[in-house]
């Protein structure tokens, strides 16, 4: 029987899975963005020359340092998939579909839900779940993108943001949320969305590493206190 897993459930779970993958290991979620734990026991796998698949949404926004670290493997093989919203790991004995993406952020602070299906236990489930995992991956493009066009692009866009950020006029200017990235009203005193800031409420601490820069959105150790990097502040200062 299928077996239900809260959020710590799930990140355990998902670890196993990885660790346990003796012959493939697919990962599909829309976000690639994956946490440093999981990052060492991918590259534990890429050493046993398993086949390990790798799917995210086509039109998302993508990480350079992860997408580096992955192609740095030579058993990975990346995919975009169109309209991808499914998240689903899999080894050739273990499927986990869940709500929860691979990056930390969303172990350590969304509440998720997911279950487990053993192959031995629940054979016609699991194989269900494989024939459609191989048809997202049948549908999914290789990507047509270097590492360096996105280290680049990246680079341009965070000289590019706080050009529009003046003292004169804040209310016009866009940032970033420091947790979470997304958009955000350029605000020095509320450098997070709505929905981080019920997170970070509950301990409300100034001083907490985050990790973005509220002005350019580039990834970086801000602090609600110190909500921008250092490049930013010296232009914001001027």
């Amino acid at each position: 029987m299928a077996e239900f897993l809260t959020t710590t459930g799930i990140s355990y779970n998902l670890e196993e899975l990885i660790k346990n993958s003796d012959e493939k290991l697919f990962l599909v979620s829309p976000y690639l963005q994956i946490a440093d734990s999981l990052k060492h026991l991918i590259t534990g796998r890429d050493l046993r020359k398993i086949d390990i698949r790798v799917v995210y949404r086509k039109d998302n926004k993508i990480n350079a340092k992860d997408m580096s670290f992955l192609q740095e493997l030579t058993s990975v093989k990346i995919s975009a998939c169109e309209n991808l919203h499914a998240k689903c790991y899999l080894n050739e004995n273990t499927a986990i579909i869940t709500s929860m993406n691979l990056y930390l952020y969303s172990q350590q602070n969304n509440r998720e839900m997911g279950i487990k299906v053993e192959k031995e236990k629940e054979p016609e489930l699991y194989n269900d779940i494989f024939k459609e995992v191989m048809g997202i991956l049948q549908t999914s493009q290789q990507p047509e993108f270097s590492v360096k066009k996105l280290e680049k692009d990246a680079s341009a866009a965070s000289k590019k943001v706080p050009k529009k950020i003046t003292k004169k006029h804040p209310k016009k200017d866009m940032g970033f949320c420091i947790r979470c990235g997304n958009d955000l009203k350029f605000n020095l005193k509320k450098p997070l969305c709505y929905k981080c800031f019920k997170s970070w409420k509950k301990y409300n601490n100034p001083e907490y590493t985050e990790k973005f820069c509220h002005a350019c959105g580039t990834e970086y150790s801000s602090t609600v206190s110190k909500p921008v990097c250092y490049a930013c502040y010296k232009k914001l200062s001027k």
